[in-house]
């Protein structure tokens, strides 16, 4: 089992920047594929980003590409999203997910096992 733990969401004006953190306990991370996802009032969940840590291998939605970061640190257990540039449509619930390890990109949610329990990320333009 992996247990997920988000943080480093808030409240931020349109322009400004935020990191946020996902860290796992229960098993690690390098037999993983950990993605962040969102959903907004009204939408459906949403694909952001994912990292394969065995292949380092990154995804992005096209909406925020050139503007958001997925890293991970395997000391650590944790992945990061970096985020900037933000604008008013990046205004969601943002949650963690993990999946077992796959060469194959997968981007639907319900093929998440694992999930964070969610961080509220507020845009004021």
């Amino acid at each position: 089992q992996v247990q997920l733990v988000e943080s480093g969401g808030g409240s931020v004006q349109a322009g400004g920047s935020l990191r946020l953190s996902c860290t796992a306990s229960g098993r690690t991370f390098n037999n993983y594929a950990v993605g962040w996802f969102r959903q907004a009032p009204g939408k459906e969940r949403q694909f952001v980003a994912v990292i394969n840590l065995r292949g380092s291998n990154t995804y992005y939605l096209d909406s925020v590409k050139g503007r958001f970061t997925i890293s991970g640190d395997n000391a650590k257990n944790t992945v990061y999203l970096q985020m900037n540039s933000l604008k008013s449509e990046d205004t969601a619930v943002y949650y963690c997910a993990a999946r077992s390890y796959s060469s194959v990109f997968v981007s639907s949610p319900t093929s998440y096992d694992y999930w964070g329990p969610g961080t509220q990320v507020t845009v004021s333009s």
